[in-house]
């Protein structure tokens, strides 16, 4: 079985959040189980309170935590949490299960784990602003464009693309969907 890791949702009492991260890092820690838990997560946003005029960080999801689990593949190549693992997470107190059918632990997809902004999709870029590049997937995929605006942050680049009648259109699309023209 090979070794891999996976995200997994863990249903808390609301308010309980940041005590139950805490306490899944520490008991890891303190059961030398760093190996397996390797991290935990508590999705927030940055908002501006309009009373107090400042900026605040606010649970995305109240009553849930993110947990990065050390997992093995049993014989259908399901993703599986060892034991060890699962009786720490679930016995922490303020934990009332997993997020999954029947509260068993199932794991995020790559794709659920990219959209939910848990763990941002690094993408190396060979182009620049001013730059022509072909658009590779997406709605224009075949077509070439020039690069308007590239925001790293979002993951995102702005193409004008010379569209229908020779009308230029700016596109938006993921860094990835695009590659330098040569």
């Amino acid at each position: 079985m090979s070794a891999d890791a996976k995200w997994f949702v863990v249903h808390t009492y609301s308010g309980y959040e940041n005590k139950v991260a805490s306490s899944i890092e520490k008991m890891a820690e303190n059961r030398k189980m760093q190996d397996q838990i390797l991290e935990v997560k508590i999705p927030t946003e940055k908002v501006i309170d309009a009373e107090k005029k400042k900026e605040v960080e606010r649970k995305l999801w109240p009553g849930y935590v993110l947990v990065k689990v050390a997992v093995s593949y049993d014989q259908d190549n399901r993703p599986t949490m060892s034991d060890e693992a699962w009786l720490l997470i679930r016995n922490t107190r303020g934990v009332t299960g997993f997020v999954g059918p029947e509260n068993k632990a199932i794991p995020l997809t790559d794709e659920e784990v990219i959209r939910l902004g848990v763990e941002k999709k690094i993408v190396e870029v060979s182009y620049a602003v001013g730059d022509t590049v072909n658009i590779i997937a997406d709605l224009f995929e075949g077509f070439s464009g020039i690069v308007d605006e590239i925001n790293l942050d979002e993951n995102k680049v702005k193409v004008s693309v010379s569209a229908l009648f020779g009308k230029n259109t700016i596109v938006e699309l993921e860094l990835d969907d695009v590659e330098l023209a040569e």
